[in-house]
């Protein structure tokens, strides 16, 4: 016991995280807990996500340009890809095929990386891209696309067809799109516009045309960013700049804020073979947090 604690002091003050000597599953639920030191990634830190074989992938790692790949047993990265061009990526999805797809919001392109041989390749490009900002994809591949133009505050919404890769607008003239995602069933897609604080929600049919918008929640204070549902249909949302994730239910009451370190939290992911970690990850820090819940996420059986 003696030797575990001086560890964990020594762990402390060399500034790495605690966590690293502990189970997640043994965490309490609902409490934040630091995974990687502070300081780690860039101010532009987003889009936690994890492929098929468990590896978890955090945006902009040291620089803007990169996909850092996290060891999420010792909170320790390195550099998985830089991207060309001066590209910067805002997130990390992955199809079917475990292929990953990363919006660039510098030159107007949805980019992807094959896991193997890390080539990256420009699958849609448009000059009527503002700054693709947000992504989910589906179980067919199709791709909704969130494109926020932060100069005026409106934001389009689009959809990518990945067999002839065409790009559809849905709904343009709205506010700063910026978190989206889909119910478990697939048949509600959530989008939320982080300057105007409100989360609509669409009927999406079989075809990926969205329909009924509605408007499922709404915030007096505070920001929006990324959004993740659990398998039961709860909206787990990213308030940028009060530092918490507000768990909503599917009919868009608030359940519960679950408060984070940071405070400018911009995304977050499940994770773990059951599901039930959150990853966040947090500008203001520059690092990932994460805590346990009950419920796992949408993708976990």
């Amino acid at each position: 016991m003696k030797i575990q604690i001086c560890l964990l002091a020594m762990l402390t003050a060399w500034g790495l995280p605690v966590l690293a000597q502990q189970k997640t599953s043994n965490l309490p639920v609902f409490e934040a807990h630091d995974l990687t030191a502070e300081n780690m990634f860039s101010v532009n830190i987003e889009g936690p996500n994890f492929d098929k074989s468990g590896n978890f992938y955090v945006v902009n790692f040291k620089q803007d340009g990169t996909v850092g790949k996290i060891n999420t047993k010792t909170g320790t990265g390195e550099i998985f890809v830089t991207l060309p061009d001066s590209s910067v990526a805002n997130g990390i999805h992955f199809n079917s095929k475990g292929t990953m797809f990363l919006p660039d919001f510098i030159r107007h392109n949805v980019l992807t990386v094959d896991m193997k041989t890390k080539k990256i390749a420009v699958f849609v490009h448009s000059d009527k891209f503002n700054q693709p900002n947000d992504l989910c994809i589906n179980s067919k591949d199709q791709i909704f696309v969130t494109d926020p133009k932060w100069a005026d505050n409106t934001g389009q919404l689009w959809r990518i067809d990945p067999k002839n890769r065409q790009l559809v607008l849905l709904e343009a003239n709205m506010g700063t799109t910026n978190g989206i995602e889909l119910s478990p069933d697939e048949k509600t897609l959530y989008v939320n516009e982080s300057v105007q604080r409100k989360i609509w929600k669409y009927r999406v049919d079989k075809a990926g045309n969205i329909s009924h918008k509605t408007l499922f929640a709404s915030f007096p204070d505070y920001g929006f960013d990324g959004m993740k549902c659990d398998k039961v249909g709860n909206l787990y949302v990213a308030r940028w700049g009060k530092g918490v994730i507000a768990v909503l239910s599917p009919k868009g009451k608030l359940i519960q804020e679950i408060p984070l370190k940071g405070k400018q939290c911009s995304n977050l992911v499940f994770g773990d073979k059951d599901g039930k970690t959150v990853y966040v990850t947090l500008q203001d820090r520059k690092c990932v947090e994460i805590f346990r819940v009950n419920i796992p996420g949408r993708k976990f059986e």
